[in-house]
């Protein structure tokens, strides 16, 4: 598919640069035009009209796939709601009748994983209108949403010790979006500090900072975690776009993204605000 939008896109560049220099000379030779500003008018004029024309042929099949794709992605999204919600239900009917301990240790395991999925249907669902439709953009207090979603984030990780001192800081961000930057952050820092799991989290004045002590970076490793896929650590499970997401979310909202850390020590990630932002 890509293949032959390429074809178009080279076909269309030959055809437009042929009009123009066919324009020129049938302007110039067979019309008898000596004013070369006439010329190169009425020339660019008929490049225009050509060019768009050819450009709505090349693009219309790429238009078409991104048109199916999204379509099918947004099926897909409402078939998952389904399983979900049926899990859940289920669950809570057999908490009703079931009250020994390991059955309900094994209910809630099922809960936490349709706690995960629901996560993640959601995640879904926000990248996908992102890209049809605006932001929503909102006042919200940081330490509200943190505390949100560290009430979700510390049933899925219960052997974490959490360490959190926040105070009131309003901004005016993509809540949603913002969500899902402090789940990627605090996931890196569990998922790379294997061995009792220490995570910090601190906000003063408009900087918000999330620590680990887990293995820690290198300075080469450093420079390469925002790029898309790239992994510390490929022995540990993941896709390698966290950092990646959280970056473009950053630059986005004119957020000041830092990023500091130590072999063996661990890894720091400082967010600044603007105020009044």
């Amino acid at each position: 598919m890509f293949r032959s939008f390429t074809i178009a896109l080279a076909s269309l560049y030959v055809t437009t640069t042929g009009v123009l220099i066919a324009g020129i000379y049938y302007v110039h030779q067979v019309l008898g035009v000596q004013e070369w500003g006439i010329i190169a008018f009425v020339s660019l004029l008929i490049t225009l009209v050509v060019g768009g024309v050819l450009a709505k042929i090349a693009i219309a099949p790429l238009r078409e796939h991104f048109y199916h794709l999204e379509r099918f992605s947004k099926e897909t999204l409402h078939e998952l709601n389904l399983p979900i919600n049926t899990i859940t239900a289920n669950t809570q009917m057999l908490r009703k009748t079931h009250n020994d301990e390991k059955s309900l240790k094994r209910l809630e395991r099922i809960e936490v994983a349709a706690e995960m999925l629901k996560e993640r249907y959601n995640e879904l669902d926000y990248l996908i209108k992102k890209q049809t439709e605006r932001e929503s953009i909102e006042s919200f207090d940081l330490r509200e949403v943190v505390e949100e979603r560290l009430g979700f984030l510390r049933s899925l990780y219960p052997a974490v010790h959490w360490e959190v001192n926040m105070e009131s800081c309003e901004v005016r961000l993509d809540r949603i979006g913002f969500g899902k930057v402090i789940d990627n952050l605090v996931e890196n820092g569990v998922k790379y500090s294997p061995v009792n799991p220490h995570i910090t989290i601190s906000q003063y004045n408009y900087t918000l900072t999330i620590c680990d002590r887990g293995i820690g970076m290198d300075e080469i490793t450093l420079m390469r975690i925002y790029d898309r896929y790239f992994q510390n650590d490929t022995t540990i499970p993941g896709y390698g776009i966290g950092l990646s997401l959280v970056k473009r979310y950053c630059d986005r909202h004119h957020i000041m993204l830092h990023v500091s850390s130590k072999m063996g020590e661990g890894t720091c990630v400082k967010l600044e605000f603007k105020k009044g932002k």
